[in-house]
């Protein structure tokens, strides 16, 4: 008797536990936009919004390659399986055309959909929280006159007991720091409007920062580097591993123009988040590019020391140098070390990236690479691999991929030489597994064009006349 009176004790108090979290967890649905009720919005509040979405990046989450932009359907990977992302047209079955502004701007703030459903973290309400009621307004003009399309969810791939949604609550409860950033008084105008741009909209600690077990950002480590689509996001904080320091100046040139003489061209995911930063004013680039160089902060005389030197070696002082002749045979500057991969340095890569030819068309010398000075060879390894396809329809830089020329061996032999000639780290390890992983699919790798924007139709979603 005792025992079954200690088991309907215990049932009963997880029945109440379970009463109590799900009361927590509860949101309630709001009311849906009127069918009839007409919007109005200004051109200039929509420019805005348009603005706005680039600076979220919302086109490249939204939209699958080839089909109908904002709707949806992209399969996004993350640790804990796959999650789809949601149809953001104003069509009022499959998509938000029956959401409030209220409706969005909980979505942005709360990470709580118009029926009251959790949203996963995949879509980053924890920096779109940030984001004022003014701008939540410009975007949720912007998105409302797209092109509404009718595309329903796919369903998303979550081990259990991931898929039940309330469990978020419980996510948002130790990670969740919701609303904006107080203005910090004792910094300039710029500095706050650049923090409000990286922290908010820009999402960049999104894949900059490094995520813990549960998938939240560390925010102990701000832009301490992370992992975006099988890329590795580089530090960009006092861990920045640039042979040459980032400085303000060329942080500006580089979200302005995609590519920076000395820091080479932006790939992967950071080739869309550059090609939609196009639409925004100068004065919002220099903003974020003040922030973040406040985050880096001065580098160490030693390496302020190393950077102006190579400054000197390799910098043309912003002028634009015309090269006629791109493919200087450098094979005769061997060096003669035996390596292995010397050889297939010479032959495959020197004569574009010592040919002279500056950038963003000619290739970076391997001194000044991130990625070769990188603790993780991945983003070196992929664009190897894959190489850098062209963009549509425009001049940009191009590179060959190697996966069908190089074996695993020889890629592992061609990157531990340049490892080892241009870097001062040490060995990568276990490089040819990585090499084989990588082409294989086992590590997933997004590969775009030099402009990153294939998912962004010219038309944006725009309404068709």
């Amino acid at each position: 008797m005792n025992a079954r009176r200690l088991l309907l004790s215990l049932l009963a108090l997880c029945l109440l536990l379970g009463a109590a979290a799900y009361a927590v967890a509860w949101q309630p649905s709001l009311a849906v936009l009127a069918e009839n009720e007409q919007q109005d919005f200004p051109p200039d509040v929509v420019a805005r919004g348009a603005q706005l979405a680039a600076v979220g990046n919302c086109i490249a989450c939204h939209t699958v390659p080839g089909e109908r932009a904002f709707a949806g359907g992209l399969a996004l990977p993350t640790p804990f399986g796959t999650i789809h992302s949601t149809n953001i047209t104003p069509d009022r079955e499959t998509g938000i055309g029956a959401w409030t502004q209220e409706a969005f701007r909980r979505a942005m703030r709360q990470g709580v959909d118009r029926e009251g459903n959790y949203l996963y973290p995949a879509f980053p309400y924890d920096h779109y929280t940030r984001v004022t009621d003014e701008d939540n307004h410009a975007l949720y003009a912007f998105l409302m006159t797209r092109q509404p399309v009718r595309a329903e969810g796919k369903p998303n791939d979550l081990p259990f007991p991931l898929g039940f949604r309330p469990l978020l609550a419980g996510w948002k409860l130790l990670f969740l720091e919701e609303g904006p950033h107080p203005v910090d008084e004792a910094r300039g105008e710029a500095w706050n409007r650049g923090r409000y741009l990286v922290e908010g909209l820009a999402h960049c600690g999104a894949c900059h920062t490094p995520r813990n077990a549960l998938g939240a950002v560390d925010r102990s480590r701000n832009l301490g580097g992370g992992e975006a689509e099988g890329w590795q996001a580089y530090a960009i904080n006092a861990d920045s591993q640039a042979p040459v320091p980032w400085d303000e100046d060329s942080l500006a040139f580089y979200l302005r123009n995609g590519w920076h003489e000395l820091h080479g061209v932006s790939r992967g995911p950071m080739a869309e988040v550059t090609g939609n930063l196009g639409l925004l004013p100068d004065e919002d680039i220099r903003a974020m590019a003040a922030y973040v160089a406040s985050v880096m902060g001065e580098p160490s005389a030693e390496r302020r020391e190393r950077g102006e030197r190579l400054k000197e070696r390799f910098g043309t002082g912003g002028r634009l140098v015309q090269a006629s002749d791109s493919q200087t045979d450098v094979s005769g500057q061997a060096r003669g070390t035996g390596h292995p991969g010397e050889a297939l340095y010479r032959s495959a890569c020197a004569n574009c990236h010592e040919g002279g030819r500056p950038q963003p068309y000619g290739g970076l010398d391997f001194t000044l690479s991130t990625a070769v000075n990188a603790p993780d060879p991945q983003n070196i390894i992929t664009v190897t691999l894959f190489g850098l396809p062209p963009a549509d329809g425009e001049a940009s830089a191009i590179m060959p991929a190697f996966a069908n020329t190089l074996g695993d061996a020889q890629m592992a032999d061609l990157l531990a030489y340049m490892r080892e000639r241009f870097s001062g780290g040490p060995p990568w390890q276990d490089l040819a597994r990585q090499v084989r992983e990588t082409r294989d699919g086992t590590r997933h790798v997004a590969v775009r064009p030099a402009d990153g924007i294939e998912r962004a139709p010219r038309n944006v979603g725009a309404k068709e006349d």
